[in-house]
C-alpha cells in the first residue's frame, strides 16, 4: 500500500495535526478508505469542528454532547399521544455549483432525517438567499441562473415526493451572490410510542442497506461543504448527488411499514458521508461494533472501490438494524415497494467498523475515534470596526422622503415584495392538511389528522441585521420565528436552526457566530421554545466575499383547536389596532439596519433595535387568548419595512381599502421596531381586546378601519389604489426574473 503524503490527507481537508491525532488513535497508518472515512467525519460539516463549543450555549445540545449524543432531531410532545420532529439542513455549496440537484437532493436528504425518527414527513419548508436579479451585469445574471434552478430543484423534487411545500422564504444581498443559501426544513408526525433511535444494538443482528444503488456521485460531498467556494468548485460538480423523489416517495412508505413490523432495532439514512456516516455513528451511538462486505451493497457499477463505496453520497438510502431472525420482514416489504434491499453485515460486539471488499479488509476502525474524537477548535473574537462605526450613526442626518413613493419602492423591493413566483411552483396542499397556505398568514398552518390541534410552521431569520449586531440579531431571529407563528393564534414550542455563516477561521466571522448563537440561544429560553436540532454551515464565501451571517430559525407553534387559526387578511369593515411591546428605548429611531434604510436611501448602517422578550411572551399570550376566543379576525407583525409595509400586506391580501389614523413621518411609517403586530377585529370585541392587552400589559392604539373602496389612505399624504400597492407588490420578483 503507497505511503499517505500530505498532499493526500491535505486534499480530503485534514491538517497536519489532524493526521498526527489519526496515527496516534489508530497506533498505524490509515488505509486510503479508512482516511477518507476520518476527513468526512472530521470535516467541519459532520464533526463540527468550530461549531461545537459555541453549541453548547444551547441547554438541549449541552445535555447532547455530554451525554449520549444527538439524534437525527428532536421531537416535541404536542398531546393526544402525538409528537412532532422538524430538522434544518443546508445545502448551499451543491446548490452553488449545480442548483437545480443541490436544491432537489438537500429536500431529499431533510426528509430521510425525520423518516428515520419514525415520524411520517407532513411539511416542508425552505430558506433561500441569493445575489441581487435585478440588473444585466453578468453577476446578476448569474443569480438570475441560480435562483431559478434552486427553486425548479426544490419544486421538482418536492411536488413528486408527496410532502407539501407549506412555507419560507427568499431573500437577496449581494453579499450572496457568491455563495447562494439554500436551507431545507422538513417537520414530521409520529406516535410518540413509534419514536426509533441510530443506535445500532444486539451482538449478530444484521445490518440492512435499503434503497437505492450507490453510485459514485456525491463522494467527499461534506468535505466540499466545509470548504470556500472558488474557481475550481465547477469542477467538484461530482461532489453533488443526483436525485429521485419518485424512488424517495417508496423509500418513506417502505420504511414506515417495516417499522411498523417491529423487526427494525435501529435505522438512520445515509446522508451526509454515506455509508460512513450511518456505520460509524449508528455503531459508535450503541456502543457496538459492525462488520461490512461491501460486495453485498447494491452498486451502479460492478468496480466500484471501497474508498467509493464508503464515501458516496448517493441519494435515498437507509442503513437498518434488524432484530436476528426477522430481516425478511423486512426485505419483503422492500420488495413490495419495489426498493433494492440486501444484508451487508452484521453488529458485533467488537467496538470496531470493519470493512472488506472483495476480500481484503479495507478498514478497520474504532467508531467512537470518528465521532468522538473530531477536534475542536476556537478562534480569537475580533469585533470588526463597522460595529463601532454603526454605534454612532445618526438617523437625523436622513434627507425627507415622499411616504407614498417610498412605500411603493419597497413593495418592490425582492426582500419585500410577494415570493409567489416561487411558492405557486410549490405544491403546498399535498396530503390535504394545509389550512393557510403561502400569503396567507405570517406562518402556514396545518390540521392533521388524528387530532383537533393544529400546527403553525415558520422559517425566517435577517442577516442584515445579525452583521450589524450579532447578539441582537440572533434575538430578534427568534423573537421574530416565534411572533409569526403566534399571529395565526399558535403558541410557540419549539425551534429548530440552520445557521449559515463564513469562515470561522476569521476573527470577525466567529465573533458574527459566537455572538449570535448566544442571542439564539438566550431568547430560546425566555421565550421556552427549546432549539431541538439544528445545523451549521461554515465557509460559505466565494471571491465575491462571504456571506452575511445568516442563522435561520424554523419555529413550530401549537393550536388547541385548529379550527381557531387566522390569516392576516382583514375584511372591510374590519377596524385595525396596532398592539405592541411598551419599549423603555428604540435606539436610532428604529431606522438602523433597516430595509427602508437600504432601499430607500442606499444605506446599509445602524443597529437594529433590541425587543423586550418578556414583552414578545406576553404578546404570544395575547395573541393566543385572543384568536381562540375571537376577538381578532387577522393579525399580521411589522417586520421588513415596518408599520406601512405590514398594513399595505394586508389591505393586499383582503383585496380591501384602508382608512387610517397615521403620522407620516419615515420613523412612524418605516422604522423596525420589534414587538408590534397589526390586528384586525370588530367594534363588538374591542373591548375584550383591550382587556386582554391590559392584562398581557401591553399598549393598543387604534389605527384605522377596512373600507369596500379600493383606496389606501394614511392620514393626508398617502393616497394609493390598492391596485397599485398590488401591482407593485406582486410582479416586482416575476419581473426581475422575466
Amino acid at each position: 500500500m503507497p505511503s499517505i503524503t500530505p498532499e493526500i490527507y491535505q486534499s480530503m481537508g485534514l491538517n497536519d495535526l489532524e493526521y498526527q491525532k489519526i496515527l496516534e488513535l489508530m497506533g498505524r497508518e490509515p488505509s486510503l478508505t479508512e482516511l477518507g472515512m476520518f476527513a468526512v467525519m472530521w470535516s467541519e460539516h459532520c464533526g463540527y469542528k468550530y461549531s461545537r463549543p459555541v453549541l453548547a450555549y444551547f441547554k438541549g445540545y449541552k445535555e447532547a454532547l455530554e451525554g449520549e449524543g444527538l439524534e437525527n432531531a428532536g421531537i416535541v410532545d404536542i398531546g393526544d399521544g402525538l409528537g412532532v420532529t422538524m430538522k434544518v439542513e443546508s445545502h448551499n455549496h451543491p446548490s452553488a455549483v449545480e442548483p437545480y440537484q443541490g436544491a432537489a437532493t438537500g429536500v431529499g436528504g431533510i426528509i430521510r432525517d425525520i423518516l428515520t425518527m419514525g415520524a411520517r414527513p407532513i411539511a416542508a419548508l425552505n430558506s433561500l438567499r441569493f445575489g441581487p436579479i435585478e440588473g444585466d451585469g453578468p453577476v446578476e445574471q448569474r443569480n438570475r441562473r441560480l435562483m431559478e434552478g434552486v427553486v425548479a430543484g426544490i419544486s421538482g423534487y418536492g411536488n413528486c415526493v408527496g410532502v407539501p411545500t407549506v412555507g419560507g422564504e427568499v431573500g437577496f444581498h449581494p453579499r450572496y451572490s457568491g455563495n447562494p443559501l439554500v436551507n431545507a426544513m422538513c417537520v414530521g408526525l409520529m406516535k410518540l410510542d413509534d419514536v426509533t433511535t441510530a443506535a445500532a444494538a444486539g451482538e449478530g443482528n444484521p445490518v440492512i442497506y435499503i434503497g437505492s444503488a450507490t453510485g459514485k456521485d456525491g463522494i467527499h460531498g461534506a468535505t466540499f461543504a466545509s470548504e470556500a467556494l472558488d474557481e475550481e468548485s465547477d469542477a467538484k460538480r461530482p461532489n453533488v448527488q443526483i436525485g429521485d423523489p419518485f424512488a424517495e416517495k417508496l423509500l418513506i412508505e417502505a420504511t414506515l411499514e417495516a417499522l411498523q413490523t417491529g423487526a427494525i432495532v435501529a435505522i438512520q439514512d445515509m446522508g451526509a458521508a454515506g455509508l460512513t456516516c450511518s456505520t460509524i455513528e449508528m455503531a459508535s451511538k450503541g456502543g457496538v461494533g459492525m462488520s461490512v462486505d461491501l460486495d453485498l451493497v447494491p452498486m451502479r457499477e460492478s468496480d466500484m472501490s471501497a474508498y467509493e463505496l464508503m464515501l458516496s453520497e448517493s441519494q435515498e438510502r437507509m442503513l437498518a438494524v434488524a432484530a436476528k431472525g426477522r430481516e425478511q420482514e423486512v426485505l419483503d416489504v422492500c420488495k413490495k415497494w419495489g426498493l433494492r434491499a440486501a444484508v451487508i453485515g452484521h453488529v458485533t460486539s467488537v467496538e470496531a467498523t470493519h470493512v472488506t471488499r472483495q476480500g481484503e479488509v479495507a478498514a478497520n476502525v474504532n467508531p467512537k475515534h470518528l465521532t468522538d474524537f473530531c477536534p475542536t477548535y476556537t478562534t480569537q473574537a475580533v469585533v470588526p470596526e463597522y460595529y463601532e462605526r454603526a454605534k454612532t450613526w445618526n438617523p437625523d442626518s436622513l434627507p425627507p422622503v415622499s411616504p407614498a413613493e417610498a412605500l411603493l419602492r419597497l413593495l418592490a423591493s425582492p426582500n419585500i415584495a410577494s415570493k409567489e413566483w416561487v411558492f405557486r411552483q410549490y405544491d403546498y396542499q399535498v396530503q390535504t392538511q394545509t389550512t393557510h397556505i403561502p400569503g396567507a398568514a405570517d406562518a402556514a398552518v396545518l390540521a392533521p389528522r388524528g387530532t383537533s390541534k393544529g400546527l403553525a410552521l415558520k422559517i425566517d431569520g435577517n442577516g442584515r441585521q445579525v452583521y450589524f449586531d450579532p447578539y441582537v440579531g440572533g434575538i430578534l431571529a427568534v423573537a421574530e420565528a416565534c411572533r409569526n407563528v403566534a399571529c395565526t393564534g399558535a403558541r410557540p414550542v419549539a425551534l429548530t436552526d440552520g445557521l449559515n455563516y463564513g469562515n470561522p477561521q476569521k476573527g470577525h466571522v466567529y465573533w458574527q457566530f459566537e455572538r449570535s448563537v448566544k442571542g439564539i440561544s438566550e431568547a430560546a429560553e425566555a421565550l421556552g421554545t427549546p432549539v431541538i436540532s439544528g445545523n451549521v454551515s461554515f465557509y460559505n464565501e466565494s471571491d465575491l466575499g462571504e456571506v452575511l451571517p445568516t442563522p435561520l430559525i424554523g419555529a413550530l407553534g401549537v393550536i388547541e383547536q385548529a379550527s381557531d387559526a387566522i390569516g392576516l387578511a382583514p375584511k372591510p369593515g374590519d377596524l385595525l389596532g396596532l398592539v405592541s411591546i411598551p419599549l423603555t428605548s428604540i435606539p436610532q429611531k428604529g431606522l438602523g439596519a433597516t430595509e427602508f434604510l437600504a432601499t430607500i436611501h442606499g444605506i446599509e448602517d445602524g443597529l437594529p433595535c433590541p425587543t423586550d422578550l418578556a414583552g414578545e411572551k406576553r404578546l404570544h399570550d395575547f395573541l393566543v387568548r385572543a384568536a381562540s376566543q375571537k376577538a381578532i379576525t387577522a393579525a399580521h407583525d411589522t417586520s421588513d419595512g415596518g408599520l406601512a409595509v405590514a398594513l399595505a400586506e394586508m389591505a393586499i391580501q383582503g383585496t380591501c381599502g384602508m382608512q387610517l389614523a397615521v403620522s407620516t413621518d419615515s420613523v412612524s411609517l418605516f422604522a423596525e421596531i420589534p414587538g408590534r403586530v397589526v390586528i384586525a377585529f370588530s367594534s363588538e370585541t374591542q373591548h375584550l381586546i383591550g382587556r386582554i392587552c391590559e392584562e398581557c400589559q401591553l399598549q393598543f392604539e387604534e389605527l384605522g378601519v377596512c373600507e369596500e373602496k379600493g383606496r389606501f389612505r394614511l392620514g393626508s399624504e398617502v393616497d394609493l389604489a390598492v391596485s397599485d400597492l398590488d401591482s407593485a407588490y406582486r410582479s416586482a420578483i416575476g419581473n426581475a426574473l422575466a
